[in-house]
């Protein structure tokens, strides 16, 4: 037996008298399938012999050296489990063009969010086509940062999640996203809420030690070339290590300038 996986959609090759199965799962993504398919060894007839989706033979011709597989005329909802055999010869492989076309593609909707004083987030989401993680960010320091990641479910009904933020003082905006195995991003809509947590203010101790906040909060220390040295959250930061030079702190929602 020959496996190969990749990613949603996987290979098998299993020998069997004069004949091989070549079996794909995915998800239905609203596309068809495109098969390259070879001569025998002997120059004497098509790879294929028949091809089943989801266990049904289908009527695809595929006596040529290419055909489709027409899974838009099966009826299949976008998002469904496809499950696909081509039985061919033992002496040669059909080869698919497009499988890629199998994997889950960034397709949610939110119907429902809610986010609390604490900053605990829920929203429930339809119409997901595979199983993605949701990348959750926020905008801060001019920028949007990714705070966290909640596996999706991958159900085109109802999906819940909850994920926990760390507010900033003043207004917080968020937002969700999901990136395809295509190279396909798909990205909320801001969801914003204003907070009850306080600025911090920060002061650097003597002889450059370290930089003190009045509370917690999260930090990225940048050197004058745009690398990150530091990054955390507390309310103290080592700097006594750093070389001489200068930086930009980004704190709460804030970037101030220091020079060490």
């Amino acid at each position: 037996m020959k496996k190969i996986i990749s990613f949603f959609v996987f290979i098998i090759l299993i020998g069997q008298l004069n004949s091989a199965s070549l079996v794909i799962e995915g998800k239905f993504q609203n596309k068809n399938l495109y098969v390259h398919n070879g001569l025998n060894k002997n120059g004497v007839g098509f790879c294929t012999q028949e091809v089943k989706v989801n266990g049904q033979i289908t009527t695809d011709e595929t006596n040529s050296s290419s055909y489709e597989i027409d899974l838009k005329a099966l009826q299949l909802k976008y998002g469904e489990n496809v499950l696909i055999e081509i039985i061919h010869s033992d002496e040669c492989t059909p080869r698919i063009l497009n499988i890629e076309d199998l994997r889950p593609s960034p397709s949610f909707e939110i119907v429902k969010m809610n986010i609390n004083n604490e900053g605990l987030v829920k929203w429930t989401s339809i119409n997901e086509a595979g199983v993605l993680p949701y990348e959750i960010e926020q905008y801060k320091w001019n920028k949007w940062v990714k705070v966290g990641e909640v596996m999706g479910l991958g159900n085109i009904q109802s999906n819940e999640y909850t994920f926990q933020l760390t507010l900033h003082s003043g207004q917080n905006k968020f937002r969700l996203k999901q990136k395809g195995l295509n190279a396909q991003t798909k990205i909320s809509k801001d969801f914003i809420i204003s907070s009850i947590v306080n600025k911090p203010s920060f002061a650097i101790q003597k002889k450059n030690g370290s930089i003190d906040f009045s509370s917690e909060t999260s930090f990225e220390i940048y050197d004058e070339f745009g690398q990150i040295v530091k990054k955390g959250y507390g309310k103290q930061i080592e700097i006594k290590k750093l070389p001489k030079g200068n930086y930009n702190l980004c704190y709460d929602s804030f970037v101030a300038d220091f020079k060490k």
